[in-house]
């Protein structure tokens, strides 16, 4: 069915105004409604086009109004933040993720108006352990569950969305679980971390990395809020790539760091504001995930493009240090330093 009444949440962020602007476009769609806290950037206002824009927050049951007012059919839920520093600290962020999501829920509940729910989650709802398998399929069990951050916020709300579908049946509702988004705009923590002069590592450890293109991400909503695709999806590309190959790609030393200081000096960069690590992004990169995206090909007839082609859209924004072959000779040199076998003593 397609919609006539599409609200976006978290307008005001990067992805969510893309989102909106790309449905404002759309002449089939009677109105885009575009909610946050804060308005949107003065330079983003021309790229939203005729999206109405309401500051309202959907902790506040205030949202219901919103929503029944304007005959909203379709939501698509944008505002599930991912680092700290951006939401004002991590009580914020639960609020924002979790209070938000159940008001913005419970809102849709009670509508009549509404056909179609679309949520942004995140493949770190399986957690990142040595003990993962290849590939998570949409129904594989986490082998360890996130304890903290983003990914346990993402957990709990994908459990009352998973309520929400039980209670009303007649939505058509869309999980969408990203891998990590990337592109030649698009600002993450995984992008300011490839960005940084030196890269610190885990020493020992060279985890295989999943990739979303920005693009294909904001394509893979479109379709879902406009046509029918029930049920949870992984969105990535295929394809995969060892964190070391990235940062080669980028033109950045690596810094192999011990596993007990990596804490440490995650606190530094994170005190220093270049990167807002957290604890389940530093598992991340050490035993990386990587997810089937089969199931959402099959369902679409599409795909992003594959991760190796999404990243190298990144390396042509990123001013290189130096250029990859430097990088992987300086790092030969370094491995045969350090495992070449010493000549015996002589007595």
């Amino acid at each position: 069915m397609k919609p006539r009444v599409v609200l976006v949440t978290g307008v005001s962020r990067y992805l969510g105004t893309r989102l909106a602007a790309t449905l404002a476009a759309d002449p089939s769609i009677e109105r885009v409604i575009g909610v946050d806290t804060v308005p949107p950037r003065a330079e983003a206002l021309p790229q939203l086009g005729r999206t109405e824009f309401v500051r309202a927050d959907i902790r506040n049951p205030l949202i219901a109004k919103v929503i029944a007012q304007a005959e909203v059919d379709t939501v698509v839920h944008m505002n599930v933040i991912a680092t700290p520093l951006g939401a004002g600290g991590r009580t914020a962020m639960k609020e924002i993720n979790v209070i938000g999501t159940m008001q913005l829920l419970a809102a849709c509940q009670k509508a009549p108006s509404m056909r179609k729910l679309v949520v942004k989650s995140t493949t770190a709802v399986y957690g990142s352990s040595s003990r993962d398998p290849a590939l998570f399929t949409e129904d594989a069990e986490p082998k360890a569950l996130p304890k903290s951050g983003y990914a346990k916020d993402a957990v709990e709300v994908e459990g009352y969305v998973r309520g929400f579908g039980r209670r009303r049946p007649d939505v058509t509702l869309s999980l969408l679980r990203f891998t990590n988004f990337i592109g030649p705009v698009i600002e993450t923590p995984l992008t300011r971390y490839l960005s940084l002069p030196v890269v610190p590592t885990v020493l020992g450890f060279d985890p295989r990395i999943q990739l979303c293109h920005e693009d294909d991400g904001i394509e893979v909503l479109r379709r879902c809020a406009l046509g029918d695709h029930p049920g949870i999806f992984n969105v990535g590309g295929t394809g995969v790539l060892l964190l070391s190959q990235a940062i080669r790609r980028v033109g950045r030393p690596s810094f192999p760091v011990p596993a007990p200081m990596v804490s440490l000096v995650a606190g530094a960069f994170r005190r220093a504001g270049l990167v807002d690590f957290s604890p389940e992004q530093m598992r991340y990169l050490e035993h990386g995930r990587v997810a089937d995206v089969s199931r959402l090909q099959r369902e679409l007839g599409w795909g992003p493009r594959p991760t190796a082609q999404a990243m190298q859209t990144f390396v042509e924004r990123a001013p290189r240090i130096l250029n990859p072959e430097t990088v992987a000779a300086a790092e030969t040199r370094l491995l045969q330093a350090l495992t070449r076998t010493k000549e015996p003593v002589r007595a």
